[in-house]
């Protein structure tokens, strides 16, 4: 897999791998990431990059919540608490704290922010393309996992939607 530092200048993109549950990141057309869904009843999400794997696993009332954990040592990293808008906030274990919002109805443009604002990256739906921002004070392993998260959630999003169709 290809590492998320290039990912800065070029962005990525990503598309859903036939006949699976799966969809893939790409950064100029080479895997830079994977997020599965075991099943399609599963409650969570299987991501993997360079930078780690991961489960994104639904808590809370109407799975409102979200606990990521380490999926090999299935520590505790991070959790994210939705927002009666629709974005929400996650917060890493060690107290850092992003938030998580769209903007838009029809294919929305969702992003992350820092918690003094400052943009962390911009994922858009329509285009399927994800644009990162640099900054100081993240780790490449946390935009790594930013990036997923942000990702399952508007997959998430969308399955809720058409679920309640």
């Amino acid at each position: 897999m290809v590492p998320f530092t290039s990912a800065v200048r070029h962005g990525l993109t990503w598309s859903k791998v036939p006949h699976t549950h799966d969809y893939e990141l790409k950064l100029n057309h080479e895997t830079a990431g994977v997020l599965a869904r075991p099943s399609c009843w599963s409650p969570r999400f299987l991501a993997e990059t360079p930078g780690g794997r991961w489960a994104f696993r639904r808590q809370g009332f109407l799975g409102t919540g979200v606990e990521i954990t380490d999926a090999n040592s299935e520590q505790t990293i991070a959790s994210f608490q939705s927002s009666s808008c629709g974005g929400g906030t996650l917060i890493f274990a060690d107290g850092q704290t992003f938030h998580l919002k769209y903007k838009g109805w029809w294919r929305p443009v969702w992003s992350v922010t820092t918690d003094d604002g400052r943009p962390m990256l911009h994922l858009h739906t329509r285009d399927k393309t994800v644009e990162l921002q640099v900054s100081a004070g993240i780790s490449p392993i946390q935009l790594c996992l930013l990036v997923m998260f942000a990702w399952s959630r508007e997959l998430q999003a969308d399955e809720d939607a058409t679920a309640a169709a």
